[in-house]
């Protein structure tokens, strides 16, 4: 089945967290967080302003987003889990920035 939200809401799945802590200690499914970060698979055309302007969205599909716990409406697609939330409620974007090296004095 295909879904295409409407206006500026967009599509996210949830990514896991990781299984063990940076100590090596695993977490149990009971004691699990559920993640804040997720892959966008699908957008709505953006919304409107007062004079019916149309606001692109500015996610793509395929972007990895940080949003809030209690972000969105958990919804079942094709036996997925996912979100449908507002583009507001995402916070930003992750991106793979370089490292920048400070110079030794």
């Amino acid at each position: 089945m295909k879904f295409r939200p409407l206006h500026d809401r967009v599509v996210v799945k949830r990514i896991e967290a990781e299984d063990k802590t940076a100590g090596g200690i695993i977490i149990p499914d009971t004691a699990k967080e559920k993640p804040s970060q997720g892959e966008i698979i699908a957008v709505g055309a953006g919304g409107r302003d007062e004079a019916g302007k149309l606001i692109p969205i500015d996610v793509k599909i395929g972007d990895r987003v940080l949003f809030g716990k209690w972000s969105g409406t958990e919804v079942v697609l094709d036996g997925e889990d996912l979100l449908i939330m507002k583009e507001s409620d995402i916070m930003g974007v992750l991106a793979d920035l370089p490292t920048t090296k400070k110079k030794a004095a």
